[in-house]
């Protein structure tokens, strides 16, 4: 499988269980999605928001928990 190189900015291609990642210049992952097209979409929905300033509040969660049970 190939990657597709989009809009001189991100990489798309397709993974494991027929899933479709983006990754950025520098193979940082960006968005999963069911098609190349939707992956397309949402990646430049997702740039164009970063480019006019909404990602600078980002919070990012874990999924893990600690302790024991």
């Amino acid at each position: 499988m190939s990657k597709q190189f989009y809009d001189d900015c991100f990489y798309v291609e397709q993974k494991k269980y027929g899933l479709w990642d983006s990754t950025d210049k520098e193979g940082k992952g960006l968005i999963t999605a069911l098609t190349e097209e939707e992956c397309v979409r949402a990646t430049r929905f997702y740039l164009k928001g970063l480019q006019e300033g909404w990602g600078n509040d980002i919070i990012t969660h874990e999924g893990t928990v600690g302790g024991k049970l």
